[in-house]
């Protein structure tokens, strides 16, 4: 589920200042702070959330996590809150509109949403916004640089629609089985990443219970 890896990445010089210093992996660790040397050393560091993927390295590069607010400048990025994917998730906006994006919009397939009470009705919000702000390149937590952000979040929007009307679709003909649904819905997901999908499935299914598009009394 994390593709490749998790992208770390180094902003500016004199000092730099890091975006996800990844697991806690030794090599990985000590190459981040090679380049940081290299570029003037390290002034500050800065999680798109806490998942351990982008955090667990924290400790061991041995610098504190700025805190960090909606709209809050923080060295060369500008902070903006895109709840879905976590509660605490943020991306972080260069001047010229380079955006690191974290688990909001992965360079490879889609991003996981888990049901929380209104996590997929943020998730999408949050595209939205970013959206709005026209970033020019996205570089994400997971998987290769987005070179065309317009089209990536058009799709990423789109994606996320089209299950919605499957599933309105499948469940007013009257199909009532989660595992049914599944099945139908996302037929196109690889049966190891079949439990995700079926908590991905559970978070569109919240939003349009919430949205009173469906009634929520579906069997397993």
């Amino acid at each position: 589920m994390t593709l490749e890896g998790t992208n770390t990445y180094l902003v500016g010089r004199d000092p730099c200042w890091v975006v996800d210093p990844g697991p806690d992996d030794e090599a990985h660790i000590d190459l981040v702070r090679r380049e940081a040397e290299d570029r003037g050393g390290i002034g500050g560091v800065l999680l798109t959330h806490a998942h351990r993927d982008h955090s667990g390295g924290v400790d061991a590069l041995g610098v504190d996590v700025s805190d960090v607010a909606d709209r809050e400048q923080a060295g060369p990025l500008v902070a903006i809150a895109t709840p879905g994917h976590a509660d605490d998730h943020f991306v972080f906006l260069t001047a010229d509109g380079v955006c690191f994006s974290g688990d909001l919009v992965l360079g490879t397939g889609s991003s996981f949403v888990p049901p929380d009470g209104g996590s997929l009705s943020a998730y999408m919000d949050s595209l939205a916004r970013v959206q709005e702000l026209a970033p020019t390149l996205i570089c994400p937590g997971h998987g290769p640089w987005v070179a065309d952000p317009v089209k990536k979040l058009d799709e990423y929007i789109e994606h996320r629609e089209a299950r919605e009307c499957g599933l309105v679709e499948a469940i007013e003909r009257g199909e009532r089985s989660r595992t049914t649904l599944l099945a139908e819905v996302w037929s196109d997901v690889p049966e190891e990443l079949r439990p995700a999908a079926a908590l991905v499935m559970e978070a569109h299914i919240e939003k349009l219970v919430s949205e009173g598009r469906i009634e929520g009394n579906l069997d397993e």
